[in-house]
């Protein structure tokens, strides 16, 4: 099996007294690919000037992590069933929530694809649900949480 890293890098700031709580949660993100990504609390959790409310908080990248993981198998199952996919944008969401003991978590994900597809014989909504489902159960980070995840057409009612 494969081992995955990210590095994260946080420091205190100059002159932050750290033990008040009045200190810079800002950070970074390093892939072994050398992508660098600019991290912090969520301004949800924690207010400015604490934190970098355009920096990427750990909540918003679970949700993005399981969009992209969805969104990649995606467009291989689509393929094997002879179905070509032009694009594929989500606008996924995460909605915390707390457990009976207090704890807040995110308890459930909201992908909402918005897929196009090339050919004269695209897939029938069926087609469609049956691709999302086997998406979602090779995701190897659906299998890997207890939160919700569901799939849901974002022109609905």
């Amino acid at each position: 099996m494969t081992t995955h890293e990210a590095t994260v890098r946080w420091e205190r700031g100059p002159g932050e007294p750290f033990t008040d709580n009045r200190y810079g949660r800002a950070h970074e993100w390093r892939f072994d690919g050398g992508a660098v990504v600019p991290a912090s609390a969520s301004p949800h959790n924690v207010r400015v000037p604490f934190v970098d409310p355009a920096a990427v908080d750990p909540e918003e990248a679970f949700v993005a992590a399981l969009s992209s993981c969805h969104m990649l198998f995606f467009p291989a199952f689509a393929a094997a069933k002879g179905f070509a996919v032009d694009s594929y944008a989500d606008d996924a969401r995460g909605h915390m929530a707390k457990t009976q003991d207090g704890r807040e978590w995110v308890a459930r994900v909201m992908l909402r694809p918005r897929i196009a597809f090339a050919g004269d014989e695209p897939p029938t909504p069926a087609d469609i649900e049956a691709l999302h489902h086997a998406a979602h159960e090779a995701c190897f980070l659906a299998n890997s949480v207890r939160s919700e995840i569901v799939v849901e057409d974002p022109e609905a009612p």
